[in-house]
């Protein structure tokens, strides 16, 4: 599949420019996490953009976030989210740093018990044994 990188490119400039909404760990946001390389997760549609949940807040302009996405896997890569009888993965694997300048729109919030268990899994994926 051939890949667009200068539309990306363009859209990225007009990200640059946008303000930063406030935001918290838990949160759930549309981002435009944009065309990536490889295997990396890409967003879709002309914002190119798809679900992620704040996993840490560093200060207001950056997070460590966690991609979703509606094909479920149940795996140790990836934590099934279950909302109004709709599932979605939270995939583990592709956490990654972003601005939140990324961020389009708020979509909710999880729960406390949710985000707990997240993190148990985030934590046992990268934890590296001696």
């Amino acid at each position: 599949m051939e890949k667009n990188f200068d539309e990306w490119n363009g859209k990225k400039k007009e990200i640059n420019e946008c303000d930063v909404p406030p935001f918290y760990e838990r949160d759930i946001w549309w981002c435009s996490i944009g065309l990536n390389i490889g295997d990396e997760q890409d967003g879709k549609n002309n914002q190119f953009e798809r679900p992620v949940l704040v996993l840490r807040k560093f200060n207001k302009h950056i997070a460590w976030v966690l991609p979703m996405s509606s094909k479920t896997k149940d795996n140790e890569f990836h934590y099934l989210l279950k909302h109004d009888g709709i599932v979605f993965s939270i995939m583990l694997s592709q956490m990654r740093l972003a601005s939140v300048k990324r961020f389009r729109r708020f979509i909710r919030k999880i729960s406390p018990y949710q985000f707990k268990q997240i993190q148990m899994k985030v934590v046992a994926l990268i934890r590296i044994e001696p």
